[in-house]
Formats: C-alpha cells, sequence, structure tokens
C-alpha cells in the first residue's frame, strides 16, 4: 500500500465543497478532484484544460497525501463524497486515494466512458459509465466497457449516464440502455457552447440547453421510456461554464 501512497496522480484542479451538478448525485455536496489525460477527445468536450496535452503543464503530478491534504483543507476535515473525474480518471493510479480516504471515512465516485478498467473499480462507491454517443465522434468500445463492469463487480453502485444532442445520440442512449438493463438510465441534454479552456466566463447558451432538455422530456415521454431519468447539468445553470463550483 506504501508504493500505492507514493504513486504519481496527474492532477489538473481540486475544488469544493460545492454540489454535484448532474447524474445519480445531483446536489450533492462534494469535493472535486480532476485528473489530467484522457484517451478520448470528444467533439464538445467542456473541461479540456484536463483533456489536451497542450495543458499539460498545468497538471501537477501529486501523490496520495498531497490530495489529501487539500481535500482535507476544503472539507473542514469532515467526510464527504468525493468525486474523482477528468479527463478520464480511469487512466490514474488512484487505488490508494480511495483506500486511505475511506479509512477517513469519506466516500468516492469515479465517472469515466468505460474505455480503461482498473481492478480499483470495485473499491468505490459510485462508478457512472458515460459512454459517448456519436455526437462526440467517438466510438464506443463495448468489449472494454464490458470489463469496466467486470472489475466493479459487485463493490459500487453503477449508473449508466449518456449525453443527448440529437436523435443519432438518443437511438444510441436506447440501444445503450437495452444492452445494460440492469442499470439505471440517466440523460442529460448537451452542452453545445462548452467554454474555451482558457475562457471560463465565455457564453453559455442556457436558453438553447433547456429548448434541448424539454425536447428531451417529450422524446422520453413520448416513447414511454419510463425507466429513464432526464436531469440537467446543475451547474451550468446556475454558474455557466465558470470553473471551480
Amino acid at each position: 500500500m506504501s508504493g500505492a501512497r507514493e504513486a504519481q496522480i496527474r492532477v489538473s484542479e481540486i475544488f469544493g465543497p460545492t454540489i454535484q451538478g448532474e447524474g445519480v448525485l445531483i446536489g450533492l455536496p462534494t469535493v472535486f478532484v480532476r485528473t489530467g489525460g484522457c484517451d478520448y477527445r470528444c467533439s464538445w468536450c467542456d473541461s479540456l484544460h484536463a483533456v489536451d496535452s497542450e495543458y499539460r503543464d498545468q497538471w501537477l503530478p501529486m501523490t496520495v497525501d498531497g490530495i489529501w491534504a487539500e481535500v482535507t483543507r476544503l472539507s473542514g476535515g469532515k467526510p464527504l463524497m468525493v468525486s474523482l473525474s477528468g479527463g478520464n480518471p480511469a487512466i490514474q493510479p488512484l487505488g490508494g486515494l480511495i483506500a486511505h480516504g475511506h479509512e477517513q471515512g469519506y466516500r468516492f465516485a469515479l465517472e469515466t466512458q468505460g474505455s480503461v478498467a482498473k481492478e480499483w473499480f470495485a473499491d468505490l462507491d459510485v462508478l457512472v459509465l458515460s459512454p459517448k454517443p456519436p455526437s462526440s465522434g467517438m466510438a464506443t468500445d463495448w468489449d472494454a466497457f464490458e470489463v469496466c463492469l467486470k472489475m466493479a463487480a459487485c463493490g459500487p453502485d453503477i449508473a449508466l449516464k449518456i449525453v443527448v444532442f440529437d436523435d443519432r445520440d438518443y437511438a444510441y442512449a436506447r440501444e445503450a440502455a437495452a444492452r445494460y438493463q440492469d442499470l439505471p438510465v440517466y440523460l442529460q441534454p448537451g452542452n453545445h457552447t462548452p467554454p474555451p479552456p482558457d475562457d471560463d466566463d465565455a457564453r453559455v447558451d442556457i436558453d438553447g440547453i433547456m429548448d434541448r432538455m424539454l425536447w428531451l422530456v417529450d422524446k422520453v415521454t413520448e416513447d414511454r421510456w419510463f425507466e429513464a431519468r432526464v436531469l440537467p447539468q446543475l451547474h451550468v445553470l446556475l454558474w455557466g461554464n465558470k470553473r471551480g463550483v
């Protein structure tokens, strides 16, 4: 375990406490540990500062102890949910961080596209698998996705979350939900005005996002897809494209 504590984790930013803005834990007070690096490059990525290698010099190599000092400072030492995000946090050695945080009474949620599997998935409290639909420009490797599920085994609560921009994305979401009928499914209208990495004050088209959400709600109800839950990105509605909230 000492080796896991000393492993270098690339960190883009640590912030909070704030609310989780989307998915199964929406509204829950959370500290975010956003790692740097991703094996995907989605066309509408809203966190390019944690994805594009151009910003690699802003990603700090940190040990578990270094990360944990910041998490406990932000949370005031009071255990809460820690969200591991990215980029793709699954490419980072996070097992030691999860084990150490659990010893202190904290809980951990991780969101990933399901392209990289790790044994420590089973130690998470919540695993959100968010395969990327056609509008992302990425192709889903369902075999890799299956390995992620196997690694998680009977450990965390697992949910499926899919961003939807258009009819093709909606059809993809229906197919993914049919493939994994035992997983709760969350649909999220896409933000077509994501921030440039260097400008978190960039305009966000809230009206356009809400129009897409209304369209998505209508689609779900007309199709009687009553198992799906449609939720916004609450942080976008509250703060636009601002980072660190």
